[in-house]
């Protein structure tokens, strides 16, 4: 069935989180669990990643009026919302741009592994650690979680959600890196081969913004084109660090 895509879509994930610090300090600690208190929907931007946050908004900001985004698409977990709304402050027209929230865009639920590292994982549910040995990422379910499969499956609902209601517009969605890999999925339509060797290649880079345009020449319901890939420019040309560390409950992303 043919697609109204939107004329352009970017697709950014979150700045650096409290919980990516936390996953990398428990890490390199060697323990088995990640340090975090709050619930994961509650896990805040990092000083760090609101940095990044404003050099990414400063960019859209930059942008002519008539290529900033129409339509601001978020995640509800608080690090992405924070960096939707971040870069809606910088925008021509803030007030006329509310970011409206989406469950459908929440991070992949881990289920019995969340805030544990995959040495945890590995000391304290070793069976799952082996199930997603042989099933591998793509199609494992932990107990309570989601494959990447089932975040594709809300994912292909919300883009046709996009497709009804935004055709033609410019849309930003921020969220996570799963949902940033798996957007890629549906789009390209990639085999799991495909997406799971660009996921081999690097982790998406917080802020980093994935985008697609749709076909020059073509009427509403083109293909949408792969313009970038994790574009960091903005943040290297703002003086802020680029990092792509793992979510915090991402330990068998």
């Amino acid at each position: 069935m043919k697609q109204n895509w939107p004329k352009q879509i970017w697709i950014v994930r979150h700045g650096e989180s409290a919980g990516n610090v936390a996953r990398d300090a428990a890490d390199f600690a060697g323990h088995a669990h990640i340090d975090i208190t709050e619930r994961d929907v509650d896990v805040p931007l990092s000083t760090l990643g609101q940095q990044q946050s404003d050099a990414l908004a400063a960019w859209f900001g930059g942008l002519k009026i008539s290529e900033q985004p129409d339509v601001i698409l978020a995640s509800p977990y608080k690090r992405a919302l924070r960096t939707a709304e971040t870069i809606a402050q910088q925008l021509s027209e803030p007030a006329k741009l509310a970011v409206s929230l989406d469950e459908r865009l929440q991070e992949k639920e881990f289920g019995i592994l969340d805030r544990l590292t995959r040495r945890g994982i590995e000391e304290l549910h070793p069976d799952q650690a082996e199930f997603r040995r042989i099933m591998g990422k793509f199609y494992h379910r932990p107990p309570a979680g989601e494959s990447w499969c089932d975040v594709i499956l809300r994912l292909r609902s919300m883009l046709d959600t996009i497709s009804l209601h935004y055709a033609d517009q410019r849309v930003l969605i921020v969220a996570h890196q799963v949902v940033v890999l798996c957007m890629r999925y549906i789009i390209e339509n990639l085999s799991e081969e495909q997406i799971l060797e660009i996921d081999r290649q690097g982790d998406v880079s917080n802020c980093g913004v994935t985008e697609y345009v749709a076909e020059t020449g073509k009427e509403v319901g083109g293909s949408l084109i792969l313009k970038r890939y994790n574009f960091v420019a903005p943040l290297i040309e703002a003086g802020a660090p680029v990092t792509a560390e793992t979510d915090a409950n991402v330990a068998a992303r």
